[in-house]
């Protein structure tokens, strides 16, 4: 477990680096003289994604906590799991989705929140249910959640400054003010940013989550002591996310990578860019470990 963290926080810090990278070329191409202050905007983000994003990333998907008033058999799974795998009892949390999915945020085990759609307990069965809830404390348990949380939020405030440039653009602003004879050049560059900037930033994720999301299905099977479980409740997952597509997610995919099923797996453009590893082979995997 020790190596696994080890491993985990030096591909954050590698993320990081890439991400960050990506705020500060744009800076360069807006304006060289703006470099500095991109430079200390992906700082700030970094530390504010590091400390915050949990929070971010739930109000994003409209995530609401429950208590055990409210949902006594999802906090007696996540209790009973939380204790197998060692860690804090996560916060839980609903989303009040019709399309079935999860997923896990927080920094550290200690500040853990696992999450469900509405839509996830109306299709799975309770043993199906509880092998979900094991795959998410395994992201929380081996601390690479903090990965996906934080490229999340980063990759969406790349997203949103490349569509502040190509506004920008489009109504006249970001180079084209200048006499300078580069100007159209400088242009040309903008929009190329504009186009290429948040699809280098989903490149990113993908390159990282694929495995991680292997990791927790391991992880989560042996936790739960129960592969088939868990296999089955993915096979549900992609067939019924197909056909009812997560709305809360909106316009902004950046947290689609934290979900155990790929919500965009509907939308045929952004599923070129899935971060997740085809369920087919997950639960060809899972089946094996069953057998």
């Amino acid at each position: 477990m020790i190596k696994q963290i080890v491993i985990n926080q030096t591909k954050t810090v590698l993320l990081l680096g890439a991400l960050s990278a990506l705020l500060v070329g744009i800076g360069a191409l807006v304006n060289p003289g703006l470099i500095w202050v991109f430079a200390g905007f992906a700082m700030v983000m970094n530390l504010l994604a590091y400390f915050f994003s949990d929070k971010l990333v739930l109000r994003m998907n409209r995530a609401r906590p429950v208590s055990p008033a409210e949902e006594p058999a999802l906090h007696r799974m996540v209790e009973e799991l939380a204790d197998k795998a060692g860690i804090p009892k996560p916060r839980v949390y609903v989303v009040d989705d019709p399309s079935p999915n999860a997923f896990a945020t927080g920094r550290n085990p200690a500040n853990g929140v696992v999450a469900v759609t509405t839509g996830i307990r109306h299709i799975l069965t309770e043993r199906e249910l509880r092998g979900v809830l094991a795959h998410e404390m395994a992201h929380i348990r081996n601390r690479d959640v903090l990965i996906a949380t934080v490229a999340a939020m980063v990759a969406s405030s790349i997203a949103m400054i490349a569509s502040m440039v190509k506004w920008g653009l489009i109504f006249g602003g970001f180079g084209r003010s200048n006499d300078d004879e580069g100007g159209g050049g400088n242009v040309i560059g903008l929009l190329v940013l504009a186009i290429v900037a948040p699809i280098a930033a989903t490149i990113i994720q993908l390159a990282i989550s694929r495995s991680r999301e292997y990791g927790a299905d391991a992880t989560g099977a042996g936790l739960s002591g129960d592969p088939q479980a868990l296999a089955s409740a993915l096979a549900k997952l992609d067939r019924t996310a197909r056909r009812v597509p997560l709305h809360t997610l909106g316009d902004n995919p950046a947290t689609a990578s934290l979900y155990i099923a790929n919500p965009l797996s509907g939308r045929q453009m952004m599923s070129w860019f899935s971060t997740h590893p085809p369920i087919p082979e997950r639960v060809r995997r899972l089946e094996a470990m069953a057998g």
